[in-house]
């Protein structure tokens, strides 16, 4: 718990799903953006990174999401919902 009150996740003992999309993340990133390759200073690999994360979070399509960036997910998703409420 400590200071920040956290709370672990823990599933139960033969379910594996709770670390699933966390696993499926670093298995893309390693996969697409690594891909075996070697930096020189350890400044290129977090500039690489932190583009990849922006890519990831926002242009990367996503089966969840229908093979959608989330991006287009969200604008459409809005749009349906207003319609919706009409």
């Amino acid at each position: 718990m400590g200071r920040h009150e956290a709370v672990q996740s823990r599933s139960r003992r033969g379910n594996c799903y709770d670390n699933a999309h966390a696993e499926s993340f670093w298995s893309r990133l390693k996969t697409e953006l690594l891909a075996g390759g070697s930096f020189r200073k350890l400044s290129e690999p977090r500039l690489e990174i932190s583009y990849y994360l922006a890519y990831y979070n926002a242009e990367r399509r996503h089966s969840t999401l229908g093979y959608l960036a989330p991006n287009h997910f969200g604008t459409h998703f809005q749009t349906m919902s207003q319609l919706c409420a009409a």
